[in-house]
């Protein structure tokens, strides 16, 4: 199989990269460093969440720099404590996407054993129309902690994520290089084999990795250390087309209360406008993309 980049017309040896801030609309601290990073042109896209409360602050963001590579995030978990969500196509009619009668499941193997796939199939489309109803043209599609994907148990949505992505002309977050890692699950193979070639038939845009940093702190963590990190995945980065996709929020009293690792994401709002990793891009020979490359591309093809 070809190399994604190699679909958008560049040499088999060269480097793309996309730089995505996921959980944009989740909090207002995570809205406005991704606000920043974008405007800056640190980083080259972000994708909402449409079922948290601060998804419509974003969307008015979105709508009003439309220049911008915007996705949506689609979100079927609800992972914090005190700080919860639920569909948007309405909790009387998605009862088996929801834990205790109210929010999303908090991981994705409560998820994957009791979706209904008609009730996720509506909170797919649900969240992309409430998404452009908002203002927000969508560039991409990815998927909020892999819901979707079937990673923890074997079942996945993806073929109706697809059928969207034809339905609307938008690419995936979906890294067909994946299943050729030693680390990949055996048993998932035919899984995510037959998905990336239903993608395939039907022209849907894709990745050939995904990266990212450890998302929570781990022990002996400061900036320096992340940083550093940071720039030895860039050098690390293969031929191909890339996607790191990073936490950024601003460290608050609202962030801390959310999370146990409101820290890493404050280090992660720095990263891409740090001297030491925009160095690091340019001297591994990387070149940096957006999602609306890969949206273009496919709505031409």
């Amino acid at each position: 199989m070809a190399l994604q980049s190699e679909k958008l017309g560049y040499g088999a040896e060269e480097k793309l990269l996309i730089v995505n801030a996921d959980d944009f609309g989740m909090c207002r601290s995570a809205n406005e460093a991704i606000e920043k990073l974008l405007l800056a042109g640190d980083i080259s896209s972000a994708t909402v969440m449409i079922p948290c409360p601060w998804a419509k602050q974003a969307a008015t963001f979105c709508k009003n720099n439309p220049q911008l590579d915007i996705g949506v995030h689609l979100t079927f978990t609800s992972e914090w404590e005190g700080y919860r969500w639920g569909p948007v196509s309405g909790r009387d009619t998605a009862t088996s996407l929801l834990d205790e009668g109210l929010f999303f499941p908090k991981d994705c193997e409560t998820f994957e054993k009791q979706a209904n796939a008609e009730e996720v199939c509506r909170e797919i489309y649900a969240q992309i129309e409430h998404a452009i109803a908002l203002g927000i043209q969508p560039t991409h599609l990815d998927i909020h902690m892999g819901s979707l994907y079937g990673l923890a148990t074997g079942r996945d949505f993806l073929e109706t994520v697809i059928e969207a992505c034809t339905h609307y002309g938008l690419p995936l977050r979906l890294p067909c290089r994946m299943i050729e890692d030693a680390s990949f699950p055996e048993s998932l193979l035919p899984m995510a084999t037959a998905r990336i070639q239903l993608a395939e038939e039907r022209g849907v845009q894709m990745i050939d990795d995904l990266v990212s940093l450890p998302y929570a702190v781990q022990e002996g963590d400061t900036y320096m250390n992340v940083r550093l990190q940071m720039a030895d995945l860039l050098r690390n980065i293969r031929p191909g087309l890339t996607e790191i996709i990073i936490h950024p929020a601003f460290v608050t009293d609202e962030l801390e209360a959310i999370m146990p690792y409101a820290q890493k994401r404050g280090m992660e709002a720095k990263l891409f406008h740090d001297a030491l990793i925009q160095k690091t891009i340019q001297e591994a020979g990387i070149r940096l993309i957006s999602w609306r490359d890969l949206m273009e591309s496919q709505r031409n093809s």
